[in-house]
């Protein structure tokens, strides 16, 4: 039986790059793939074809030879590389680990090898105020983890001594199954990937390469970090096994509820309460920000709500550089709860002195439901 052209077996045009030759793979390698389609010929011989196809397409040589030639120009080479068990050293299955993670990459034999895991990442959950995060400064951390063994240097096995290669994958970390003219790699269920076992264990760890410890490390927060935001400190996760390398800390910034200061992006709000005097007549008074007093003008005849924009008076925002945001302060009316005998006869002398003449605002609405009762009144007769 003729084979089908490698780009109408990918469902690929002839000019397509390699994320798209990729893509078009990954889809028909997952849908045809034996484990989902156990004792399925057809689906077996599909997965081979897409494989085959793509083996081809990504490399340029192949791919060269194949636009020239056709199939005669790579089908000794393809000959070879099932005849290899199609798994040594090719593009398809170990992009295909790559694709797909651990599961199928370990399959495939490309995720071990005898080599170990690296270490894991850890999140270590800092809080903290306002004003620091503001500002940014050093803190002293305690991160439980594991660290690498100092007597045997992460290898686990005692000084002097070394792990030798594992009886059962003979050191390579994997054992190799044939299933139909596939050769299937799994990792090896004995050294679980590492390719070597441990004769002599180290003493101080019993041969695990790691020791539980507790450690104190110093961070430098930048000034301006948000909620939420990660600090990255490598290195300072998990040890890796086997002398692996180790993973990350990941610091990551909770701030506090603040009393006063409500944060939006670099830029903070408040609210400020001030006096019916002060409003009314006006008056010089002092804002809240986060380093200190300052003070704002309120002029003759504010009204509750009014916004103030003090420039600058934010915090840094450390994803735009040396910038700062601003503060907002609004206005609110303050009004009196506990009032003397006398204060409340002088506010009411002011009220019946004042009438609702020096309330324009009052005035106008007052017109409008004047306005408004009297039409509904001329609707009901």
């Amino acid at each position: 039986m003729s084979k089908r052209d490698y780009y109408e077996v990918l469902g690929v045009a002839k000019d397509a790059d390699a994320n798209t030759i990729k893509r078009a793979y990954r889809k028909l390698a997952m849908k045809f793939h034996p484990d989902r389609n156990p004792d399925d010929k057809a689906a077996a011989e599909s997965f081979r074809e897409v494989t085959e196809a793509y083996e081809v397409l990504t490399d340029d040589n192949k791919r060269s030879r194949y636009n020239q030639y056709g199939h005669a120009g790579v089908d000794e080479q393809m000959q070879d590389f099932w005849g290899r068990g199609g798994a040594q050293d090719s593009n398809a299955f170990r992009d295909f680990g790559d694709m797909f993670g651990d599961v199928f990459g370990d399959m495939f034999g490309f995720n071990g090898g005898g080599r170990s895991a690296r270490g894991a990442d850890l999140r270590y959950n800092l809080s903290m105020s306002l004003e620091d995060a503001a500002a940014g400064r050093e803190v002293e951390l305690k991160i439980p983890k594991h660290e690498s063994c100092n007597v045997c240097h992460g290898s686990g096995a005692k000084p002097g001594s070394n792990p030798v290669p594992c009886n059962t994958c003979g050191g390579h970390g994997q054992v190799q199954m044939q299933q139909g003219f596939f050769a299937v790699r799994r990792t090896c269920p004995t050294c679980h990937g590492a390719g070597t076992r441990i004769e002599s264990p180290c003493v101080e760890c019993g041969g695990a390469g790691r020791n539980k410890i507790t450690k104190k490390l110093k961070i430098k927060v930048p000034a301006g970090v948000y909620d939420g935001a990660q600090v990255r400190v490598s290195g300072e996760g998990e040890a890796g096994q086997q002398g692996s390398p180790s993973g990350d800390l990941y610091v990551v910034i909770g701030l506090k509820e603040h009393a006063i200061f409500e944060r939006e992006g670099a830029d903070l709000h408040c609210t400020m309460p001030v006096t019916f005097p002060q409003a009314t007549l006006g008056a010089e008074v002092d804002a809240p920000t986060l380093n200190g007093r300052v003070k704002i003008k309120i002029p003759a005849g504010t009204e509750g709500g009014r916004i103030f924009r003090l420039r600058g008076h934010g915090v840094l925002d450390v994803r735009a550089g040396s910038q700062k945001g601003d503060l907002y302060v609004r206005v609110q009316i303050a009004v009196p709860k506990k009032m003397s005998t006398r204060q409340k006869d002088l506010l009411r002398e002011f009220a019946n002195e004042a009438g609702d003449d020096v309330y324009p605002e009052r005035s106008s609405f007052l017109g409008k439901v004047k306005h408004f009762w009297d039409d509904l009144s001329h609707e009901q007769k």
